[in-house]
């Protein structure tokens, strides 16, 4: 397979801003052969930019999975796990960004359809490709001990980043069964964390269950490359209308993780940081925002020499994780590699936004 047959399934600001422009700049292994979304004015405006033929242009993906592409990235506004789980069943390798669904038994349903369909799927954690946390990670194994672990997220409106990009929108998108699909989201959540209906659930629970989901689960997939999945859920605090979320997991050998995500919507200042203490080493990594092209990683290694003396360094990363991660499905593909992050091993992901909401509903 010389070159990867590429669909894009939901062609909004992170595919215009990361996968599209990627794609075209990897062409040796890589054709945009086919784009969907619901908006014909923005199908033509990037079908024409990014040379996709009319054929390869598609309002719905049932049309686009019945075509010749050899994978597709599904990053739509709505739901991912129903057009991956088409995609898998038209035997088409899947990137599905995330959030890669709403509740678990979709997750399982996901990866089913894959396995059967003898399928790559990955979930788009394009962290889990930075190199700065990659270096972070090997470090972290050679610490004899990691004691306490700290997750802090402050971020702002992402309207701020999205400012220093040309994204295309148009008001042709209709709007017949998006009520439908939003009141089967709120109906899922509230299954998911106990309420009889989703007229019993507080909008601050459903705004944190979201704020987890879509975006402090790039945390929870940072601490499950180091640590695996958490053994349980030791408290969670929600506060300011669900735009306030702390919670503290526990993960195997009695480490602790407090996890904050605090929305701080009007400061242009994205903070995200993972920080390991152990007894004779400390890492630090701090990472750019999700629409950052070109923003360094710095990773920060306090540590205990052989000697007896006390060193810190510091590194510096600006490759782009979202163009590292798409080669690396392709390698997944081409060379039958496991993906860095697989469907299966997202599976618990899902669930513990899940028990993390549930910690503070049910406390």
């Amino acid at each position: 397979m010389s070159r990867l047959r590429m669909g894009i399934i939901g062609c909004g600001a992170i595919a215009q801003i990361q996968h599209l422009p990627h794609l075209r700049e990897l062409s040796d292994e890589f054709e945009i052969a086919g784009l969907c979304d619901l908006s014909a004015r923005l199908l033509e405006a990037l079908g024409d930019e990014y040379r996709v033929p009319v054929a390869g242009r598609h309002r719905d993906y049932e049309s686009l999975l019945a075509s010749d592409v050899d994978a597709v990235i599904v990053c739509p506004s709505g739901r991912h796990d129903i057009p991956s789980i088409a995609a898998a069943r038209a035997g088409k390798h899947v990137f599905v960004e995330k959030p890669m669904c709403t509740t678990e038994a979709e997750a399982r349903a996901m990866v089913a359809a894959a396995d059967e369909a003898g399928i790559v799927l990955q979930v788009g954690y394009m962290k889990r490709h930075d190199p700065g946390y990659q270096y972070a990670r090997d470090r972290v194994a050679e610490m004899p001990d990691a004691r306490f672990i700290q997750v802090n997220h402050l971020h702002c409106d992402n309207s701020l980043h999205l400012r220093d990009f040309k994204v295309l929108r148009f008001d042709d998108v209709p709007t017949d069964g998006r009520a439908e699909e939003t009141a089967d989201r709120r109906q899922a959540i509230a299954s998911e964390l106990g309420y009889a209906s989703p007229e019993d659930m507080p909008a601050a629970i459903v705004r944190a269950f979201g704020t987890i989901l879509g975006s402090m689960i790039h945390d929870i997939g940072n601490l499950e490359g180091l640590f695996g999945p958490p053994t349980r859920v030791i408290s969670t605090e929600i506060w300011a209308d669900g735009r306030g979320i702390n919670t503290v997991l526990e993960y195997p050998g009695e480490k602790r993780a407090v996890c904050t995500w605090v929305d701080l919507t009007e400061l242009p200042e994205f903070t995200e940081t993972l920080e390991i203490y152990g007894s004779r080493r400390r890492v630090r990594v701090s990472f750019p925002s999700g629409f950052a092209r070109g923003a360094d990683t710095v990773a920060t290694i306090h540590a205990i020499e052989p000697g007896g003396e006390a060193s810190r360094r510091t590194l510096t990363w600006h490759e782009n994780p979202f163009k590292n991660e798409i080669r690396h499905f392709r390698q997944c593909i081409v060379d039958g590699v496991e993906p860095i992050t697989p469907g299966r091993r997202v599976v618990a992901d899902i669930a513990l936004v899940r028990d993390i909401v549930r910690a503070y509903v049910h406390r």
